[in-house]
């Protein structure tokens, strides 16, 4: 955010950035309360300061109007009091020391590094219409504007009062967040439990978690089974059923089931934590669009500074009276403030990003995020993510006399009992609906794109992809069928036997790809599954284009091959597997890597691996970038229209901005801009 917006605030040690960013140095030593706590209170004191202010000068500010001789003459009233003047100078100088001393020390901090901008423009203006008004009082021939001075200090701190709580009101969906967390744990020893703050939470410790408490960390469930509400997470609203050894998240609710968790992660290390620490630092990094309104702030408080200096010397050297010359000065000078420009592009970053971690979509590249506006086709790398991912088996052969089916799935059970595979899960789960006695497996090892092999009885098995199994007979024995995966069971070097299994097609996918193509956004599916697999899922949905059997670093090579047809490329992809993939794509967003929050070459990570999510992150960014468009459109327009009116270009037709008018039309100018970002919504698509 630079310097352009609002040094008042440094001047007491106050920065802005406190307030979108209240603990934004370094990792996440401390508790988050306490932190967020501290700044959120930094901020409630700046706001309550400038309160305070604004009362103090609103009440001098009705005597300095009843006592000044153009409000009197104006409004047809005199009022003779003895040495009026002097306490007319005496009411102003407690305004414009009390009241403009934000602005008059924001200023001195902008000469300090250099860098003029908004405080400068405000502490210049009021400090000439004070020198001016005083040297009135001790003999300069001319009427002072000690009223009008008051005013525009008097709007100045009204319109920033304003602006800070709107500016708190972009960073609350980042402390909602942070108040996921609960203070204390019931933490389990022995029999017996004692409350401990979540702090004191190290891995390996068992908490309770009641009904309808939030968890206090992350773990695994270790006794007991629920329903989960993750919906502030993940902005899923269907509540997750939990058995023992699946994971929860700290913050997301306990449902009806009383259970026992095991603590995987020390509070500053939960998946919460790190969400709040990524939002952070994307609310922080800078964007082009930010950068180039950081720009058009400075130019415009050069361009503020000139205009005010042509001003005065036009009006002055057509033989207009010194007040004249210098009130348009003023008013060209304050309404010039690029208060706006400065906020325009902050505030729709720190509500976007906040808003999209609260859905599930945590935004770790900003200029990527605006970017995918761009996008032109959209990758797909694996059916998985639009499919259940849940495999089962529909058939199962043998191809020997040696082993019947039974004994095939329970030695491809014994292979895949450790595996994470979704094939695997899909035999190991027909194995036991089956029940089937599972043998015990040695030496078990994965084929990397072909396999998995390993010892039952001293005899080899394998488990292995029709590719790999042409290897060993050629023709194979089996043909797939539609949406059909085939894997085959080897013994030493013959093929005994297949296995089909199929996954069902997610019921948003269809609606997900439809809008993409809406969104004139072509779709390719990417996959490692066979041809019949890839094909009749992309008919089914309706996508564009599919490779099939693609092994993990072709995938690099395809998503190159697609961006050298000039498409602007956003890859989905597994943030761990697909890395060099995601690298090379123009955007790359690992998704279904909620509980990997560090998803290191990922610009974007969904936590859900829903196709729902993918579209809903294109709109919003489409929907971030023009908020910011309206925003920056807004700021330099006004700018343009009332600069001439300021300087007094309409003068001769009876229009003339007086000083408090051109403060009220820039605070008014802000606070458009503040609202209008806080219009920006994540309209959920499928959820």
């Amino acid at each position: 955010m630079e310097h352009s917006i609002h040094q008042h605030d440094k001047a007491e040690h106050m920065d802005h950035e406190h307030m979108h960013h209240e603990h934004a140095h370094g990792g996440m030593k401390h508790d988050h309360h306490d932190m967020t706590n501290m700044g959120s209170e930094h901020h409630e004191m700046m706001i309550k300061d400038f309160q305070k202010r604004f009362f103090v000068t609103l009440v001098l500010t009705f005597p300095v109007l009843l006592l000044s001789p153009m409000i009197q003459h104006w409004m047809g009233f005199e009022i003779h009091l003895l040495y009026s003047k002097y306490l007319l100078l005496g009411l102003s100088t407690i305004i414009f020391l009390y009241g403009g001393w934000p602005f008059l020390m924001g200023w001195l901090q902008e000469m300090k590094t250099r860098n003029p901008g908004m405080m400068t423009l405000i502490g210049f203006a009021i400090t000439v219409a004070y020198v001016y008004s005083t040297a009135t009082v001790f003999g300069l021939r001319g009427m002072d504007f000690f009223w009008e001075l008051a005013t525009l200090i008097l709007i100045m701190l009204l319109g920033h009062w304003i602006e800070m709580r709107s500016i708190a009101g972009a960073s609350n969906n980042l402390k909602s967040l942070i108040a996921l967390m609960p203070a204390t744990a019931h933490v389990l020893h022995g029999d017996h439990e004692m409350d401990m703050p979540i702090t004191q939470l190290q891995p390996g410790m068992q908490i309770l978690v009641k009904p309808g408490e939030q968890f206090a960390a992350d773990g695994t469930i270790a006794q007991g089974s629920t329903s989960v509400n993750e919906s502030m997470l993940t902005g899923e609203s269907k509540p997750v059923q939990k058995q023992v050894n699946d994971k929860v998240i700290a913050g997301s609710i306990n449902g009806t089931g009383a259970v026992h968790v095991h603590v995987t992660h020390a509070a500053a290390d939960s998946y919460l934590s790190r969400v709040v620490k990524l939002v952070q630092d994307a609310q922080q990094s800078k964007s082009k669009t930010q950068l180039l309104a950081d720009k058009a702030a400075r130019w415009l408080t050069l361009i503020a500074i000139v205009a005010g200096i042509i001003t005065f010397v036009a009006w002055y050297a057509s033989g207009y009276d010194l007040a004249f010359a210098i009130e348009r000065m003023v008013t060209v000078i304050v309404i010039c403030c690029p208060h706006a420009l400065g906020l325009a592009i902050p505030l729709v970053v720190a509500r976007s990003t906040s808003l999209a971690a609260k859905n599930g979509l945590l935004i770790k590249n900003r200029t990527a995020f605006e970017d995918a506006r761009k996008i032109t086709t959209l990758v797909f790398d694996k059916t998985g993510t639009l499919t259940v991912g849940k495999f089962e088996v529909n058939r199962v052969e043998s191809i020997s006399n040696q082993f019947d089916t039974q004994q095939l799935l329970s030695y491809a059970a014994a292979l895949e009992a450790g595996s994470e595979h979704p094939i695997a899960g899909g035999i190991t789960e027909k194995a036991k609906n089956d029940k089937l006695t599972i043998p015990s497996a040695q030496d078990v090892q994965a084929l990397p794109g072909k396999g998995i092999q390993g010892k039952i009885d001293g005899q080899t098995f394998g488990v292995i992809s029709p590719n790999y199994a042409a290897t060993f007979q050629s023709p194979l024995p089996a043909s797939t069928q539609a949406g059909e995966t085939l894997v085959y069971v080897l013994a030493g070097q013959q093929l005994v036997g297949y296995i089909g299994l199929s996954d069902t097609i997610r019921p948003e996918s269809k609606g997900a790809i439809q809008t993409l193509h809406e969104q004139h956004i072509k779709t390719v599916l990417l996959t490692g599954d066979n041809k019949t697999v890839a094909e009749s899922v992309s008919k089914e949905i309706g996508i564009d284009q599919y490779y099939a059997e693609v092994l993990p670093h072709e995938k690099l090579e395809k998503i190159k091959e697609i961006q050298q047809q000039n498409e602007f490329v956003a890859m989905t992809g597994d943030g761990v597997n697909d890395a060099p993939a995601l690298a090379q794509a123009n955007i790359g967003i690992a998704v279904g890597s909620g509980s990997d929050v560090a998803a290191e070459t990922a610009d974007i990570i969904l936590v859900n691996s829903n196709p729902a999510d993918v579209v809903n992150l294109v709109l919003f960014g489409k929907a971030t970038y023009r908020k910011m468009m309206q925003n920056l459109a807004w700021a330099t327009g006004y700018n343009l229209v009332t600069m001439p009116l300021a300087a007094g270009i309409l003068y001769n037709q009876g229009f003339l901005l007086s000083p408090a008018a051109g403060a009220a039309l820039m605070s008014l100018s802000t606070l458009i801009v503040a609202f209008n970002a806080g219009l920006l919504r994540l309209q959920p698509t499928g959820k």
